[in-house]
């Protein structure tokens, strides 16, 4: 079934524009800056212009399945909402209860952050969705298993901790616009002494004491990966926190190869950064992840058509990513392998929305 706003959006390049027009300087350049020269954030778009796609010709491709069963629940296509700090700011009538119920209707899964409003509960009871909550630790051992109970508590299918934020980072946007969002002005400095001094054997203490599945948000080398292994995380997130804590770092898609390399199937792997199309989605699969987040795109979805925006760019993906399939002569995601993508030279200059040329209308906006 279509989405109301099918009609009112064709491109995702429209979503984005529709956004821009309803957001406020400061709560733009919140979403869509990144720390400092903001160069992890254009790596992030590099690593993944970088990529060819395979076309293959004379397959049968009349029917193809998006679906994927990721974490043991069947998705409409293997894509994450990533959970988003503030995302009231994008949909102020409902928060993040707007992605849970598009992903809920769409069949998609939802990662919750604990820096969002409406809360862990309310957010649980606005949908039947796969779910997933995500801290930032602001507190000790009882304050994480404070969480960890309530998220099981509420029907939470997993349990996420973002590790990339023991300091926090400069975004430079937000100084510029003296945009100083709640996640930093309601963290105190004792607080985020919690996150800074969070480590491997916190993880084990978790493993021991709680029995829901353990995610790490902000996995970006090999080694590290290697850790998650060894102490039995059940998921692996590679991400870079879209560009947003350390500058200067890799590229999501560049790291994603060696933490599968390392992992050998024994984590389920979720990749963000940069994400904003079908193709991106079968790129990341290619390479060996099991489940994509898309951050920004949710952002500017929800800003310009709340849930019904959220389900139109959902809808725009899997026209994509059923076009990119059929186009490599895959029916399923069992046809999607590392054979399917080739280095390749990019051939736009990198920005946070560079894969939509039609934006490139209004250089000076976005």
């Amino acid at each position: 079934m279509a989405s109301n706003a099918s009609n009112e959006f064709a491109t995702i390049s429209e979503i984005i524009r529709a956004a821009r027009m309803n957001l406020t300087q400061g709560a733009w350049d919140y979403m869509a800056g990144a720390s400092e020269s903001e160069t992890t954030m254009k790596r992030n778009r590099r690593a993944l212009d970088r990529l060819a796609l395979k076309p293959r010709a004379m397959r049968d491709v009349r029917t193809i399945d998006t679906s994927a069963t990721v974490l043991g629940m069947k998705l409409r296509m293997p894509v994450l909402l990533a959970p988003i700090g503030s995302l009231e700011t994008f949909c102020p009538s409902e928060g993040a209860s707007a992605s849970a119920r598009a992903a809920e209707e769409f069949g998609v899964c939802h990662m919750l952050s604990s820096r969002c409003s409406p809360g862990l509960e309310e957010v649980a009871a606005a949908a039947d969705n796969y779910k997933i909550f995500q801290l930032y630790v602001r507190g000790d051992a009882e304050f994480e298993d404070d969480h960890a109970r309530r998220a099981v508590k509420a029907g939470y299918n997993a349990f996420a901790v973002t590790v990339d934020t023991a300091v926090y980072s400069r975004r430079e946007r937000d100084y510029a616009n003296r945009f100083v969002k709640k996640w930093r002005v309601d963290v105190s400095d004792n607080e985020q002494s919690w996150q800074a001094c969070y480590t491997w054997d916190n993880v084990k203490r978790f493993k021991d004491t709680h029995d829901i599945p353990l995610i790490m948000k902000g996995i970006a080398t090999a080694e590290d990966a290697a850790l998650c292994v060894e102490h039995g995380v059940d998921g692996i997130y590679v991400s870079n926190h879209g560009g947003r804590q350390l500058d200067h770092g890799r590229g999501s898609m560049d790291v994603l190869p060696e933490v599968v390399e390392v992992a050998k199937g024994k984590a389920t792997i979720i990749v963000d950064g940069g994400c904003l199309r079908g193709t991106d989605i079968i790129k990341a699969r290619a390479l060996g992840a099991d489940l994509v987040g898309i951050g920004r795109l949710q952002c500017c979805a929800l800003a310009a058509g709340g849930k019904g925006g959220l389900l139109r760019a959902l809808e725009i993906l899997e026209d994509e990513l059923r076009i990119g399939m059929g186009l490599c002569g895959a029916t399923s995601w069992d046809d999607i392998d590392p054979s399917c993508v080739l280095p390749s030279a990019a051939v736009e200059y990198p920005s946070v929305f560079s894969a939509h040329h039609l934006l490139a209308l209004d250089p000076n906006k976005y």
